[in-house]
């Protein structure tokens, strides 16, 4: 079988800290070498990358591509599409499809569709209840991304609110943990309060209120907690609020935490003061709160409170999210539009174009122990993007990729645009056009 051989000329390379200029020669799959002006066979397929920044593939720790059950919001072909124009070249899937991922046979039913439609690398996370623990011991930790545990905001019967089975689940398993962190009972009473004031077309801006400070902090605390207590590896997402950055270290290495946290796209970009033109569409759980609270979670991420950048994309129709705001579902599409987003704050001075591929790319390889995947380096999967630093586009219906149609950054002006993506060493993105007769892989994982 002849090799595909594809040399990448004169990138910008950002990797580990170090940004450089350098050639990189990919073979089949992998990255085999990085060095100033390589010379390749008369085969290979050149690309002139000067001026543009070539940079690991965005490992997404958390997304939600609604298959099985919910394709009518996306599935995981059209959502894993966005996600590569887009520049994210891995994904990790969360249980809440119908069915729930939450036996063994379930997930692997997610695994084979993935097989078959996914245009990037993929993994999916087992579902944590209330009775399946026998079931969740079951998950390898070579082949499966980690367990999911709803502590709050749950669908189906996915909210594990018995301690004692909370308790036995971060006591048995050596997997990661990650959590979605809001305390029921104060998101219930709160709600009461202002339905009885406002019915169900309550105004978004009480969301923040309802979903509150004191609804994630309480959860947040109480899961940091039993993980101390039971030494269980934690990963706590999407952290909302200045006040929870406070529950995490940075005195140590990541290899060495066993309690980390991530954020996502919306909450370092939108503030409470967005609900007034952005309705539903900027409706989270957990809620987009105040700029004290963007300003918070910058601030740890910047100083290494917090690990990962990550999306919780969890599209929804438009006449889903029409709907008044009790009945108006909670998530937005996020895949194509995190990096772009990511560079406009690197061009304001914001965060530095190394940090955000440590915590896209590095931070979820490590934390997750992702086999060969997430740094520029020999031997490694040649998980690779471009992104052109001076090209400026407008987000509009046209150019949305989701299912869905919409997206809550329509009419943001971006000033750097993917223009290649390689996944296991295939160009699949190249300025707007699709290698659609290729497939991503499943993700291994040093278990």
């Amino acid at each position: 079988m002849t090799q595909q051989t594809t040399l990448i000329k004169k990138a910008t390379i950002v990797n580990e800290n170090k940004v450089f200029k350098s050639d990189v020669l990919i073979q089949d799959e992998l990255i085999v070498k990085i060095a100033e002006n390589i010379t390749a066979s008369e085969k290979a397929e050149i690309i002139d990358a000067e001026g543009k920044y070539l940079i690991p593939g965005m490992i997404d720790d958390q997304v939600h591509f609604r298959e099985p059950g919910l394709t009518h919001k996306a599935n995981i072909g059209t959502e894993s599409k966005a996600a590569i124009a887009g520049g994210i070249t891995s994904f990790i899937e969360m249980p809440n499809t119908s069915p729930q991922a939450t036996t063994q046979d379930l997930l692997e039913d997610k695994f084979q569709i993935a097989k078959e439609t996914s245009y990037a690398n993929y993994s999916f996370m087992f579902g944590g209840t209330n009775d399946n623990l026998e079931e969740l011991l079951k998950t390898d930790p070579k082949n499966v991304a980690g367990i999911k545990l709803f502590l709050g905001s749950s669908t189906g019967n996915m909210l594990v609110d018995n301690e004692e089975v909370l308790e036995k689940i971060f006591s048995s398993t050596k997997m990661l943990i990650s959590v979605h962190c809001e305390d029921e009972a104060t998101i219930r009473k709160n709600t009461a309060i202002y339905k009885e004031k406002y019915g169900d077309d309550i105004p978004l801006k009480y969301h923040p209120i309802i979903r509150s400070e004191e609804a994630c902090y309480l959860s947040s605390s109480k899961a940091i907690e039993l993980a101390k207590k039971t030494g269980a590896r934690l990963h706590i997402f999407h952290l909302s609020t200045e006040k929870e950055t406070h529950l995490f270290r940075n005195d140590i290495p990541l290899e060495e935490k066993q309690i980390t946290a991530e954020v996502c796209i919306h909450h370092l970009w939108f503030t409470d003061a967005d609900y007034d033109t952005k309705g539903t569409h900027i409706k989270w759980n957990p809620a987009v709160k105040t700029q004290k609270d963007k300003d918070g979670l910058w601030k740890a991420l910047l100083d290494d409170r917090i690990d990962v950048i990550a999306t919780d994309h969890a599209p929804h129709t438009l006449e889903e999210k029409s709907n008044v705001y009790t009945k108006a579902p909670s998530g937005g599409p996020l895949v194509q539009h995190a990096i772009p987003a990511l560079f406009e704050k690197i061009s304001e001075g914001v965060i530095s174009i190394e940090k955000v591929v440590e915590k896209m790319s590095h931070n979820p390889a490590k934390l997750f122990k992702v086999e060969k995947r997430g740094f520029i380096k020999e031997g490694f999967y040649a998980d690779l993007v471009l992104v052109d630093p001076n090209e400026n586009w407008t987000v509009t219906k046209d150019n949305i990729l989701y299912k869905c149609g919409w997206s809550p950054f329509e009419g943001v002006e971006f000033s750097s645009k993917i223009t290649h993506t390689f996944v296991n060493g295939n160009l699949i993105y190249n300025n707007g056009v699709f290698n659609d007769s290729i497939k991503g892989k499943r993700l291994s994982f040093k278990g």
